[in-house]
């Protein structure tokens, strides 16, 4: 069910260092903490920088208040001598780059990667996660990494770290001609997991799912999204402080909403011409993921 985001992410403390994970590219890790929960970490020290974990937040919790499934997003306070054991001197290097704070995310165990090649999926559910996803930008919901999740036969949207690219480019408050023009940016689809997938029941509903999310998108929810970003990694050159970037978020994010009849029709166009089901060499069948290492 839609609605705000909680005035602040739970904060836990890791109190033991499980295993790593050997998904995807930033080498998470998982974690036993304080409140008996177990919890997949993404550090504040790996190479992506912190402009990831401030993507996963804001990203997360406006699907969460657009309501999208989104596991529960809480900061780990982690102190980098929990890994003392692990033999991998990556593992070690990149703790060690991490003391204090980082971002953990529900750890759903035996989940499977919601293929949509091996479950049907709601065109009405592939409408609202394109729509969305075309909103912040999301470049990796692909067949090579699909970034949804199957869990007690629900689905699970994960890893929005590859959303909000604009502000890698940062170096202080945008002119207003640079926020409309990103606004109005045609959102490339075409390696889509969803585009080609198998539906139950036709092509992704993409004008249901912007009658339901664009009325709930506000202004609002926007800046309760962006005020669960840690001040501590808001400090961009160029900003004034972590107020004035909150403020970036939420100018971005509203202006690509308002700008809604400029990427929706190639969005439509491509749906319309979508290929037809079939999964791309090189690209894996359903598994179970988030898996410990031996």
């Amino acid at each position: 069910m839609a609605g705000m985001p909680a005035s602040a992410l739970r904060h836990v403390t890791a109190l033991r260092y499980v295993t790593p994970l050997r998904e995807g590219g930033s080498l998470p890790g998982l974690m036993e903490a304080d409140d008996l929960g177990t919890y997949v970490v993404k550090y504040s020290g790996a190479g992506q920088g912190l402009p990831v974990l401030v993507a996963e937040v804001v990203s997360g919790e406006l699907a969460r208040g657009l309501g999208l499934p989104v596991p529960e997003l809480v900061t780990v306070e982690l102190d980098p001598a929990l890994g003392v054991a692990e033999p991998d001197q990556e593992v070690q290097d990149l703790l060690r780059r991490s003391p204090g704070l980082n971002l953990g995310m529900d750890f759903l165990p035996g989940a499977l990667d919601l293929d949509p090649g091996a479950f049907p999926v709601d065109p009405g559910f592939a409408g609202r996660v394109l729509w969305f996803d075309a909103l912040v930008g999301n470049v990796d919901r692909t067949w090579r990494n699909v970034n949804m999740l199957r869990w007690h036969g629900a689905p699970y949207l994960i890893d929005h770290g590859a959303t909000l690219t604009f502000h890698h480019g940062w170096s202080g408050p945008e002119p207003p001609d640079v926020v409309a023009a990103g606004a109005a940016r045609p959102y490339d689809a075409s390696a889509h997991v969803l585009l080609g997938a198998h539906l139950d029941g036709g092509a992704p509903d993409l004008d249901a799912a912007d009658a339901a999310l664009a009325p709930l998108l506000t202004s609002e929810l926007v800046r309760a999204a962006v005020a669960l970003i840690p001040d501590r990694w808001l400090d961009v050159p160029g900003f004034a402080g972590p107020a004035q970037v909150r403020e970036a978020y939420a100018t971005r994010l509203l202006a690509r909403r308002d700008a809604r009849a400029s990427w929706l029709p190639p969005l439509r166009e491509a749906i319309t011409h979508r290929p037809p089901r079939l999964r791309p060499e090189g690209s894996r069948p359903a598994r179970q993921i988030w898996r410990r290492s031996p």
